[in-house]
């Protein structure tokens, strides 16, 4: 998981840069609900490649 979140900022930390102040202007409710979808979608691939 680690090589998958390092690879926007060694790749372009330009536009790492601007995700991580765009994010900083999301309300909570707002990252908290991204944070739900993130994890949803983690789960469904999990049960998807475990079967």
């Amino acid at each position: 998981m680690l090589i998958i979140e390092g690879m926007l900022p060694f790749i372009s930390p330009r536009k790492y840069r601007q995700m991580v102040a765009e994010i900083t202007r999301l309300s909570d409710n707002h990252i908290r609900n991204i944070g739900l979808v993130v994890m949803a979608i983690g789960l469904g691939v999990l049960f998807f490649i475990r079967g």
